[in-house]
């Protein structure tokens, strides 16, 4: 008669059941909790910090694009060599606004300094306000275009159903012609885009003054 073979546990190779000292579980996980918490407060206040550090450092070193803010002509004056600049207009979803060039491209001597305007019309019945970005393709070119005056300064706040003509006062730095890698260079497209201002700092308009004002900086 056959029987089913039997199998004996070794009852001392078996862990003993123990049971975790009290306290020290949740004393660990309250440093693990204070550290993780430590480090997020930490990564958040150094994206807060990097944001102004980096648009510093673009529109110091015009990385990414950016142009920069001239105060006068160039001493040099122009130069023969001429370029194409095109220009680029849009708007950031959320701000009732129409934006566009009054001329998609034009021809200018490196050097010559040019005003060009930008029509915006606030679509919207009530009062809104928007602020502008801005750079240049291609990106190696931000060092060298120069903007004496642009609306993107500021943040321009426009009255419902108002129209404005928006003025961009700029030159190409003559030393793009000292930079090799540019010696190719055709043309230079200058891109806004119009972002909205959720809190818009609105001024009083003085007595009798026209909404439709022009060249408001």
């Amino acid at each position: 008669m056959d029987h089913e073979p039997t199998i004996l546990e070794d009852v001392s190779a078996k862990p003993a059941n123990r049971k975790p000292a009290k306290g020290g579980g949740l004393g660990r996980d309250v440093v693990v909790a204070s550290i993780c918490g430590g480090v997020v407060a930490l990564m958040v206040g150094a994206s807060y910090a990097a944001v102004p550090f980096y648009n510093w450092f673009c529109r110091a070193t015009g990385f990414n694009g950016t142009t920069q803010v001239a105060t006068s002509a160039p001493a040099s004056g122009p130069i023969a060599r001429k370029i194409s600049v095109r220009f680029d207009s849009n708007v950031a979803p959320g701000l009732p606004w129409k934006f566009e060039p009054e001329q998609n491209e034009i021809e200018v001597n490196i050097g010559q300094v040019v005003t060009v305007f930008y029509t915006v019309t606030n679509q919207a019945a009530r009062t809104t306000a928007g602020q502008a970005a801005y750079n240049v393709a291609p990106l190696t070119v931000g060092s060298y275009f120069q903007k004496i005056n642009c609306f993107c300064f500021t943040e321009q706040t426009m009255a419902p159903g108002e129209k404005r003509e928006m003025p961009v006062v700029f030159y190409v730095d003559p030393s793009i012609a000292d930079d090799h890698e540019n010696d190719g260079l055709n043309t230079i497209t200058l891109s806004y885009t119009f972002y909205p201002v959720k809190d818009p700092v609105v001024k009083p308009l003085a007595s009798g003054e026209n909404d439709k004002r022009k060249g408001n900086l």
